[in-house]
């Protein structure tokens, strides 16, 4: 399954890394890319994983998650 995060307050990709390693610990994501032009991240899973785990570790490292959509 893949969700598509709306990311609040990335300026540089050092926020892009954080962004993408603290969604990579989430259990059950197999992969993240974050588009700091965008603004978003596409998170894959291989399990059933919340939008609000996904959110909490957005917040987690300083960010701000916006909408989430199932791909």
């Amino acid at each position: 399954m893949k969700k598509l995060i709306q990311v609040k307050g990335m300026s540089c990709q050092h926020c892009v890394m954080h962004i993408t390693e603290a969604l990579k610990e989430v259990p059950g994501v197999m992969d993240v890319v974050v588009s700091l032009e965008a603004g978003m991240a596409t998170v894959d899973t291989n399990a059933p994983v919340t939008n609000e785990a996904l959110a909490a570790a957005i917040t987690d490292v300083g960010y701000t998650p916006g909408a989430v959509t199932d791909l």
